[in-house]
C-alpha cells in the first residue's frame, strides 16, 4: 500500500496546498474538512489529477470520535505515515479585554485540543512502541505565537504558542520512537483566514512590512510542511521551522 498523508484543515489555503503538493510528491491524501464540501471535493480532484488516491473527511478535530472516524479512514487509503495539524480558527479582531469566554473556549478547542487529540491518535499508529513504522508529525503554528497579535487575536497568537511547546515536547518524546514530531511557523500568507477575523486586505497590509516585502503564498508554506515530512529532514524533531519572510 501506499504512504499516505492526512491534512486536517485540507479544503483551504495552506492545507489545500499541502494536500496538492504531496499528491505531487506520491502520497495519497486525505483532505480534513469541517463545512465546505465543494472546495474538499475540488482538491481530492486536483489529487487525484496527479495519480494518487485521495478522499475527504468531513469532521470535528475538537470531537473524539471524529478524530477517530477520521484517521479510520486515512489508513483506509494506505500505510498512514504523515499528519499535517493545520486546522485551525480565528474570531473577529479585538481586544482582549473585550472577548468573551465562549469565544476562547471555541479557538481553543479547535486549535490546541483538535490539534492534540490529532497528534494523539498519529502517535497511537506510528510509533514503534504501539507497533507502528514511525512516521511524521507536522504541526502549523504560527508567528503570532511569538509576535502576540495585540489588538487583533491574542487568544488565537495564545493557542499557537501552545502548539509550539506540544512541538518540542511531544518531539521529543517520541523521539526513540520512530515519530519526528516539527512545526511550522508561517508569517502572514495570502489565505482567506483573514476574512475571518473582520480584514480580508490583511495580507497585504501587513505584507508590506515584511523584510521580503510581501506576503507569503500557500504553497511556499507547504513546501516547508512536505520538507519537515520527509526523510530529508531525518535528523530535525521537536523544531519549529519560521516561514515568514523574515518578519
Amino acid at each position: 500500500m501506499s504512504d499516505t498523508i492526512l491534512v486536517t484543515g485540507g479544503s483551504r489555503g495552506i492545507g489545500a496546498a499541502t494536500c496538492v503538493a504531496a499528491a505531487d510528491a506520491g502520497y495519497s491524501v486525505l483532505v480534513g474538512y469541517t463545512s465546505d464540501a465543494d472546495a474538499a471535493a475540488a482538491v481530492v480532484d486536483r489529487c487525484r489529477s496527479l495519480c494518487v488516491d485521495a478522499a475527504a473527511f468531513r469532521g470535528d478535530v475538537s470531537d473524539e470520535e471524529s478524530v477517530r472516524e477520521m484517521f479510520a479512514a486515512a489508513e483506509a487509503l494506505g500505510n498512514l505515515r504523515v499528519l499535517v495539524n493545520n486546522a485551525g480558527i480565528l474570531h473577529q479582531q479585538m481586544r482582549f479585554d473585550e472577548m468573551s469566554v465562549d469565544r476562547w473556549r471555541s479557538v481553543f478547542d479547535v486549535n490546541v485540543i483538535g490539534a492534540f487529540l490529532c497528534a494523539r491518535e498519529a502517535a497511537r499508529r506510528m510509533s514503534t512502541a504501539h507497533g507502528g513504522a514511525g512516521g511524521s508529525i507536522v504541526n502549523v503554528s504560527s508567528t503570532a505565537a511569538y509576535l502576540g497579535s495585540p489588538q487583533e487575536y491574542v487568544d488565537y497568537a495564545a493557542s499557537k504558542a501552545a502548539i509550539d511547546t506540544m512541538t518540542i515536547g511531544l518531539g521529543r518524546e517520541l523521539a526513540g520512537e520512530g515519530v519526528r514530531v516539527n512545526a511550522v511557523r508561517p508569517g502572514v500568507v495570502r489565505t482567506d483566514i483573514h476574512a475571518s477575523g473582520g480584514e480580508p486586505g490583511r495580507a497585504e497590509r501587513v505584507g508590506a512590512g515584511v523584510p521580503i516585502g510581501r506576503p507569503g503564498e500557500p504553497g511556499e508554506v507547504a513546501e516547508a510542511i512536505l520538507w519537515l515530512a520527509s526523510d530529508a529532514a531525518s535528523y530535525v524533531t521537536a523544531t519549529t521551522l519560521d516561514c515568514s519572510g523574515g518578519r
